[in-house]
């Protein structure tokens, strides 16, 4: 098998310096490199670098994907727009690692070739279809991380010495919207092969999706509400480049600051009951689709029957010229002309069955057989309708 491995890495908050920039030339020759992206595939060999390196400290973001099921998604976010301690909640190791790193917060999200099934030849991904999910975890927006959560329960296989652990294993905090995903969420669901019956059950228990229109004048409180220092701060960053720029961050502050947190009260669910609703939904959503087709072929089936009885309604109205046609057919001794009179055949037949003169189409068809014996072709047909031979 041909093996294939994608590799791409994007800088958000600042762009390489040139000396970066030498850095990871010095890592590919192939690679297309720019002072805010890196993309690279292999069809042979692997990448020099350290990919986790170059994401602590180049980049924000990295892509990786092999057709042998490998998957991994890293993001890189300032710690103080999402603390480790918010995303560690949501980590299991077999979909989500999470630490720090020079102020950052990394977010490693993996599907493990064992985990990803047979090799995929068709599957392509990009970054641009997973960038938005690093503003809306600045914002405060968790369900990708806890779509993270979700893919690795749906790698677990239960077992009977297994069952303490299940119950034990609780759900982190339900993120509001879970049954409303973005565009970016929804790429990173089919990234991870979330269960879409364990996607379902588990959005049950989640707020409605917080409204994305910004108040501003409620924006210009939440600023002025800032400390003078903390402001000045930002500003002298912007200002000299060493930060990220202040109008994201304080937007994504301000909305983080205004999304609803999960209900009042609402009880956090194990593994084994999400799992157990998930097969239930699972299920019942084969029963019924199975009804809608079962329904669909009934509804195809009347179609034909009522299509086929206004045909023979209709041919029953002359025979006569019905049999006739027959005649001619057979005499342009063609293939094509003998299974249409073989066709037509069977259609009187029917015809003469629903009148209850089925002797009488048995005497003219033995007939018409008498008469052709001598073509081997047309007879190999009529044997196999089942026509008279006398």
């Amino acid at each position: 098998m041909s093996e294939y491995q994608y590799y791409e890495f994007l800088a958000v908050d600042r762009p390489l310096s040139e000396d970066e920039l030498t850095q990871v030339r010095a890592l590919s020759t192939r690679a297309h490199i720019t002072a805010t992206s890196f993309s690279n595939e292999y069809q042979w060999g692997d990448f020099r670098g350290d990919t986790t390196k170059m994401v602590e400290r180049l980049y924000d973001a990295h892509l990786y994907y092999a057709n042998w099921g490998s998957r991994r998604l890293v993001l890189r976010l300032p710690a103080a727009l999402l603390p480790a301690t918010a995303a560690a909640p949501y980590a299991l190791e077999e979909s989500l690692s999470v630490w720090t790193r020079s102020g950052h917060t990394l977010l490693d999200f993996q599907l493990s070739g064992e985990d990803g099934g047979e090799w995929d030849f068709e599957s392509s991904f990009s970054l641009s279809a997973f960038i938005g999910l690093r503003a809306e975890l600045a914002a405060g927006d968790l369900r990708g991380l806890y779509l993270a959560w979700l893919a690795a329960l749906g790698m677990w296989e239960p077992a009977e010495d297994e069952d303490e652990e299940y119950a034990r294993e609780t759900e982190p905090p339900v993120p509001a919207g879970l049954g409303e995903l973005t565009g970016s969420q929804r790429a990173l669901a089919d990234f991870l092969r979330v269960d879409p019956d364990l996607l379902t059950v588990a959005a049950q228990a989640a707020a409605p999706a917080p409204q994305t229109a910004v108040d501003r004048k409620a924006l210009a409180a939440f600023i002025h509400a800032l400390p003078a220092e903390e402001k000045d701060s930002l500003l002298v960053d912007a200002a000299l480049g060493t930060a990220p720029q202040p109008g994201p961050q304080l937007l994504a502050r301000y909305r983080a600051a205004h999304l609803p947190g999960p209900p009042a009260g609402a009880e956090r669910r194990t593994a084994a009951q999400l799992l157990d609703a998930a097969h239930l939904h699972r299920a019942e959503r084969t029963r019924q689709e199975a009804e809608v087709k079962a329904a669909a072929a009934r509804a195809r089936a009347l179609g034909i029957s009522r299509a086929r009885d206004a045909h023979l309604d209709r041919l029953a109205q002359d025979t006569e010229q019905a049999w006739q046609d027959v005649d001619k057919l057979i005499a342009e001794k063609k293939a094509g002309p003998y299974d249409i009179a073989v066709t037509l055949l069977t259609d009187l037949r029917e015809i003469h069955a629903r009148a209850d003169t089925g002797t009488a189409f048995d005497q003219r068809a033995g007939a018409l057989r008498e008469t052709h014996r001598g073509k081997p072709s047309l007879m190999r047909r009529f044997d196999a309708a089942g026509l008279p031979n006398p």
